[in-house]
């Protein structure tokens, strides 16, 4: 019964053990990934940012470009951090667990010993017969026999035990010693971030103190940026509630039967209506409009990182992407509108149903308005500055005339 109770607290000891480290085990892989995915991110950033030595950068582009690197070490140093706490757990746990099964073992082994001494003293076949032949009755004789059988088993299951609680052992010992090696690993690759994000952070600190100097002729710069941004994304605006007025005009011409729209939101046919219902079906599931790019200026309003007195508003994504690289549909639709922006460079909008989808800063088009456009046709190529040599694709997502965020909308964007 004490044998039996033992086996017991062990399995539940050893199970309870192993679910606990079951899901450090799924967290471990997911933080893996994450580690992945930012080594990805600071490859791209090196050759889409830093491609070109010896290119004519202003000091605020180049600063801007350093701050991306810098971002995407301390993303590479906070998961790895993570990774090695939680390979700390799993050893302080491993240890745990080898400390019980090394008493187990030795429990087991004690009784096995004292076991096998027993069976010696009266294993000879003449001791085991009087045993049988001193019973008062039959029933007493069988039950004598039941007993030596379930001995004999008792005795073949604790050498078994002896050997898989052994193996066991071996076992925890052989990842615990990988364990330790992972995480060495790890420490290392870290010291080594570390070293390399405090020279960015000793450049960056330098190139900022040139800025400050002329921090009034640097926030002109930005504002004016700023500024010309905010015109084209009114022109943006605008053709868009143009396209929806004269899409709903040739409705009506048509005497289609069409839902009641509004002078800012499309009528659409039942086909258009479809598409519109696929394209929201796979909200965060979209390609990106490039094959390869890093976002370097995500959708939304916040301040400049320099300069806290300066304000940027995004109204949608910049992605940095290869030179000559192809502007691609994120998805099923019609183009709705080439256009030449004022000061700026063409703009291709593509509709799905009451989506919009823009693509913009390209240099050539290979498409025209009216062309049916399937998922990942090529639609022009991104404009390349002539100067700092970064090609850079700024793509938005409406629905009807309101901009929405285009990392809700793309698929790890």
């Amino acid at each position: 019964m004490k044998k039996r109770f033992y086996i017991l607290v062990f399995l539940v000891l050893f199970f309870g053990n192993f679910s606990a480290l079951a899901q450090p085990g799924n967290k471990q892989q997911q933080l893996e990934q994450q580690r992945e995915s930012i080594l990805n991110d600071i490859k791209k950033i090196n050759t889409l940012l830093f491609k070109t030595r010896g290119v004519k950068k202003t000091v605020l582009s180049e600063v801007e470009d350093i701050n991306q690197r810098i971002k995407a070490q301390q993303n590479l140093i906070r998961v790895t951090n993570q990774q090695a706490n939680l390979l700390t757990r799993k050893i302080n746990q491993n240890l745990t667990q080898i400390s019980l099964l090394r008493n187990e073992l030795q429990t087991l082994k004690e009784d096995y010993a004292a076991m096998v001494q027993k069976s010696y003293k009266s294993k000879s076949q003449q001791s085991r017969v009087l045993f049988l032949l001193s019973s008062e009755d039959f029933l007493q004789a069988y039950k004598r026999v039941q007993y030596m059988k379930q001995y004999a088993n008792h005795r073949k299951k604790q050498g078994e035990s002896i050997k898989i609680k052994t193996a066991l052992l071996q076992q925890l010992n052989l990842d615990l010693i990988a364990q330790r090696k992972e995480k060495d690993l790890l420490i290392s690759e870290n010291t080594a971030a570390k070293a390399k994000l405090k020279k960015e952070k000793e450049l960056q600190q330098t190139l900022i103190a040139s800025l400050k100097k002329e921090e009034s002729t640097f926030t002109k710069q930005i504002r004016a940026k700023q500024q010309k941004a905010n015109k084209i994304n009114g022109q943006i605006k605008k053709l868009i509630r143009d396209a929806i007025a004269a899409a709903n005009k040739k409705a009506r011409d048509k005497k289609s039967k069409t839902t009641t729209a509004s002078a800012t939101k499309f009528a659409l046919t039942p086909e258009a209506a479809a598409i519109a219902k696929d394209f929201k079906n796979n909200k965060g599931k979209l390609i990106w409009p490039v094959k390869q790019g890093l976002v370097i200026n995500k959708y939304g309003t916040r301040q400049h990182p320099q300069f806290p007195n300066v304000t940027q508003t995004f109204h949608g994504v910049e992605i940095a992407t290869n030179a000559n690289a192809q502007a691609r549909a994120v998805f099923n639709g019609e183009i709705l509108q080439i256009q030449q922006l004022k000061n700026a460079n063409k703009a291709v909008m593509i509709q799905h149903g009451d989506y919009i989808t823009i693509y913009y800063n390209l240099a050539t088009i290979s498409v025209k308005k009216g062309d049916k456009i399937s998922t990942k046709d090529p639609i022009g190529k991104v404009f390349t500055h002539p100067v700092t040599k970064q090609t850079v694709i700024k793509f938005m997502v409406y629905r009807n005339d309101t901009e929405m965020n285009p990392a809700d909308w793309v698929y790890k964007m």
